[in-house]
């Protein structure tokens, strides 16, 4: 083993509607140049890369980094729905920890189309086609509603029925994105809200609103990672180090039917925490700022639990005491989440991971969070995946 992997560099482009979104190849070039800048190295000291993209065919991966050079390194395209991103950060660390390569690309990117997300393939099986058996038996089959919108809106009723959780809190969190974007120049969304402009946006599904779905977003986003060596041989005295990571997929739990949380992933989550802290050596009370999966906000307000930030039901005690910004236990999402930053689907890992690295480096401007010394990351995928990192700054 090399010992830990270090995230040498991060880099990311400002994410935008699909209106506005350059190439896939364009963003992801740039976004790649930036990490390494960031690390101050050339693109010929990396071993290995790992490029995550949902939409798109096979090897844009290459197409995107040969605009670096042609170094003839290893090229692993990774796709994993909304996971994406994190699981190239994923392999990237493991190839490094496990001693394969000292300086390792993490890429990931996404040129979205307008509208909800649809399947591309209609000539096959279809990958969620248990998780929509499992909805279809719970609600019946509701074919005009957006496919993730049903999903996350059904285990938002589910949720709401068995606390009896007020809709103005799912909003207060769409509210604090808006906020915690308003600092961030890589956001799509930075005007504010209000909480009734979310309840009175268009009705999307059960207790969601337009406003409380995460916008389709052109963007892409990187890291460096790096062996301990490494970073001292070339002087990288900036590294963050990855003290924990965990990839889980779906137990089977996830289709039990009796919980439509758990059929979003809420038992992933929970397990990819449990592994880190017990990993880390650390608790969800020493974790200082979240970058959390906010595709929509009931996915927030469940994953608080699921990682233990709050106990089960007590999500809406967290909104409501503040606790999820700053003052508060502990800052979510400061760069404004997938909710206002934007979410495109293969690059929202490495975003996060970039927004997670310039706070502990004290590097995040007006949405810093004071003193930071340890980061939680969690990115999740229907079908399913889900990565939680928890990231440390040096002494």
């Amino acid at each position: 083993m090399a010992g830990r992997a270090m995230v040498a560099g991060v880099g990311m482009v400002p994410f935008t509607s699909p209106s506005r979104g350059a190439p896939y190849d364009v963003m992801g070039q740039a976004a790649a140049r930036a990490a390494l800048a960031d690390a101050g190295i050339d693109y010929h000291r990396v071993r290995q890369a790992y490029v995550g993209y949902v939409y798109g065919d096979s090897t844009c991966g290459q197409a995107a980094l040969y605009g670096l050079g042609q170094t003839g390194i290893p090229v692993v395209n990774v796709n994993n729905n909304c996971a994406t991103g994190s699981s190239a950060l994923w392999l990237a660390r493991q190839a490094v920890e496990g001693g394969a390569a000292d300086c390792v690309l993490a890429l990931g990117f996404e040129q979205m189309q307008r509208g909800a997300l649809v399947a591309h393939w209609e000539d096959r099986v279809n990958p969620l086609g248990r998780f929509d058996r499992v909805l279809d038996e719970a609600q019946g089959p509701n074919p005009g509603v957006p496919m993730a919108a049903r999903y996350f809106g059904a285990a938002g009723d589910a949720y709401t029925e068995r606390h009896g959780t007020a809709p103005q809190t799912f909003a207060a969190i769409a509210v604090k994105a808006r906020r915690h974007a308003a600092a961030n120049p890589y956001a799509v969304f930075r005007d504010p809200l209000t909480v009734e402009e979310v309840l009175n946006s268009p009705a999307v599904h059960g207790m969601l609103t337009r406003l409380q779905c995460c916008p389709p977003t052109c963007g892409a986003a990187a890291a460096v990672v790096c062996s301990p060596e490494f970073a001292r041989r070339h002087g990288i005295d900036r590294a963050v180090t990855v003290r924990a990571q965990a990839m889980t997929s779906d137990p089977p739990s996830t289709f039990a039917g009796a919980d439509l949380t758990r059929l979003v992933g809420f038992d992933m989550s929970r397990d990819a925490a449990r592994l880190v802290y017990e990993r880390a050596g650390l608790g969800p009370a020493d974790i200082d700022v979240v970058e959390l999966h906010d595709c929509f906000t009931v996915n927030e307000l469940l994953t608080y639990e699921a990682l233990g930030l709050a106990a089960e039901g007590d999500g809406e005690r967290l909104v409501a005491d503040g606790d999820n910004t700053y003052g508060g236990k502990v800052v979510v999402n400061p760069s404004g989440g997938l909710l206002a930053k934007g979410h495109p689907l293969g690059a929202t890992g490495l975003a996060q991971c970039a927004e997670l690295v310039w706070q502990l480096r004290g590097e995040a401007g007006g949405r810093q969070v004071e003193g930071a010394r340890t980061a939680l990351q969690h990115n999740i995928g229907l079908g399913g995946a889900c990565v939680v990192s928890l990231y440390e700054r040096a002494a």
